[in-house]
């Protein structure tokens, strides 16, 4: 098997520009020590065969795509034993890498890339590092601030615990097939934020219904959490989602919490 094709319904785009995919690589920075780096969607290897010429780190690949798992097992023998036939959306991170901290790389499919930071969100004391090419549009809300319509769920979650960095855009014309749109490379670096003052289960529920109706004032926004009426005289409640800061939501989760205790 020489090639793959890209399977529209995995939302493949493969890239095919050496320059660019040396470029992703070399924006991994392996904070914190990180010798095992994973990469998602490798596709026929275009990152791959950048990342194996790294000895300072072992690379792992995660690929749905069976086609694509035979072709990286025939064109990458150093590869042996490290091809994980699977979804990656389902992968036990800790089961796998036994708690030791992990860098995650990839071209990662648009149809799934925010569910993939979800995923690693879930794994965020683990996933110190996460390098990812994604559609533009994503990169620039994953990479905004509070008060711009495209700042979001994922933005306030993300950046409770990444430092997110836009890196470069990548045009359609070096991907087979081309997408419709421009893609963006960004990076997230664990910050030192070992856990929030607040609970952080609550935290991702108030920040999730907050942004389901971000039109909504907080006050109203918030009415499932049942806060009474003086509980939501600060002025914070006037705002609307969008104008929140981490910090802010912080806040907000610690009110929520004092009043489900009282």
């Amino acid at each position: 098997m020489d090639s793959v094709k890209a399977k529209k319904h995995l939302g493949q785009h493969f890239l095919t520009d050496p320059n660019i995919a040396r470029n992703i690589v070399e924006a991994l920075r392996l904070p914190d020590g990180v010798a095992e780096v994973l990469e998602i969607g490798p596709g026929m290897g275009v990152l791959t065969q950048t990342l194996i010429q790294h000895p300072e780190y072992r690379t792992s690949v995660v690929e749905i795509d069976r086609e694509s798992v035979e072709y990286l097992g025939k064109h990458y023998p150093a590869l042996q034993g490290r091809i994980y036939s699977q979804d990656f959306l389902k992968m036990d991170l800790g089961k796998l890498y036994q708690g030791q901290p992990i860098s995650i790389i990839g071209n990662f499919p648009y149809n799934i890339s925010s569910q993939i930071y979800f995923q690693v969100l879930a794994h965020r004391q683990q996933v110190r590092e996460c390098v990812g090419m994604i559609q533009k549009e994503v990169a620039d809300r994953l990479a905004e601030g509070p008060g711009t319509k495209t700042y979001g769920i994922l933005s306030v979650l993300l950046q409770a615990f990444y430092d997110i960095e836009y890196l470069f855009t990548v045009p359609p014309h070096v991907f087979n097939p081309p997408p419709k749109v421009q893609s963006a490379v960004i990076r997230l670096t664990r910050n030192k934020i070992e856990q929030l003052a607040c609970d952080e289960k609550l935290f991702f529920q108030v920040v999730k219904q907050a942004f389901q109706t971000r039109r909504k004032t907080l006050r109203n926004a918030l009415k499932p959490f049942g806060l009474p009426p003086e509980a939501t005289t600060d002025p914070i409640f006037d705002k609307r989602a969008e104008q929140l800061s981490v910090s802010d939501f912080v806040g907000l989760t610690q009110r929520v919490e004092e009043h489900k205790a009282s």
